[in-house]
C-alpha cells in the first residue's frame, strides 16, 4: 500500500522519471516499500539503475551507531539517569539539590534534565549536564535517605571521557537534523570525519573506549560503506 501510493504521487507529479534518490529510517517496512517500488518503476531511467534509489536517513544512522556505543556504558547511565529522575521529581527537591550546588559554589545556570531513551543526544545532555553536578550528589546522598542511585567515581570518570567523543557526534547530528536548509553539500566530509574519530578511538589506551568505538564502527561500516557512493 505504501510503495502504490507513494508510485501514484510521483506520477502525478510527473517526477517518476526522475528520481535519484529517496531518503528513508534504516526499518525493514521501508527495505519493503523500496523493493515494491523497484518492481513498478523502469529501473533504466533511475541513477545507477535504481542501485541507490534507497538512502538511509544520516541522523537516524548516527542514532544507531552512537546507541550501540552507549550500550558499554548502561549501568552508570541509568545511575544518572535514575539520579536526574529523583532530584527533578518535585519543585522540594530541585531546591534542595541546587541549595548543595550554590553551597559548593557551582555557579553554572544549567539545569538537570532527564534525557529520551530513544535519542541519543538528549541522553548526551543530560550527562554532560550532570557531570557539572557530579560533586552535588554525594552531599545531598547524606541528607536524602531515599536516594540510593548515587553513581560512583568510575561512572564520573567514564562518563566524561564518553561525553567528551561524542561532541562530533552531536554537533553532525545537529547539522544533519537541519530543515530549512540542504546538508547533503556537508555528508560526506563529516561522515568522513566520524570514521577517522573512530579509528582513532580504537586505538586508545582506554579499554573501555576502545571496545565502544569497536561496536560503533562495526554499525558504521554496516550502514555507509555502500551508501556514499552518491554523496
Amino acid at each position: 500500500m505504501l510503495s502504490d501510493v507513494l508510485l501514484s504521487s510521483l506520477m502525478d507529479w510527473n517526477i517518476d522519471r526522475k528520481i535519484s534518490t529517496i531518503t528513508l529510517d534504516n526499518c525493514s517496512t521501508n527495505d519493503g516499500m523500496i523493493n515494491c517500488l523497484l518492481e513498478k518503476l523502469n529501473v533504466s531511467d533511475l541513477l545507477i539503475d535504481g542501485l541507490v534509489l534507497q538512502m538511509r536517513c544520516a541522523a537516524h544512522i548516527l542514532n544507531l551507531i552512537v546507541k550501540d556505543g552507549l550500550e558499554m556504558i548502561s549501568g552508570g547511565i541509568e545511575r544518572i539517569r535514575d539520579s536526574v529522575v529523583y532530584w527533578t521529581a518535585s519543585a522540594a527537591r530541585i531546591e534542595n539539590f541546587e541549595e548543595a550546588a550554590r553551597q559548593l559554589g557551582i555557579s553554572s545556570t544549567k539545569k538537570l534534565c532527564l534525557d529520551c531513551k530513544t535519542r541519543w543526544n538528549s541522553t548526551f545532555l543530560m550527562l554532560q549536564t550532570a557531570a557539572i553536578y557530579k560533586d552535588v550528589f554525594p552531599r545531598v546522598k547524606v541528607r536524602e535517605k531515599h536516594y540510593t542511585s548515587l553513581p560512583n567515581d568510575d561512572d564520573w570518570v567514564v562518563c566524561n571521557a564518553i561525553c567528551e567523543k561524542l561532541k562530533l557526534f552531536y554537533q553532525v547530528t545537529e547539522m544533519f537534523s537541519g530543515t530549512r536548509y540542504p546538508t547533503s553539500n556537508e555528508f560526506f566530509a563529516k561522515v568522513c570525519d566520524i570514521k577517522v574519530s573512530l579509528a582513532q578511538w580504537m586505538k586508545s589506551s582506554n579499554c573501555l573506549i576502545r571496545v565502544m568505538a569497536e561496536k560503533m564502527m562495526a554499525k558504521y561500516q554496516k550502514y555507509w560503506e555502500d551508501c556514499n557512493v552518491i554523496l
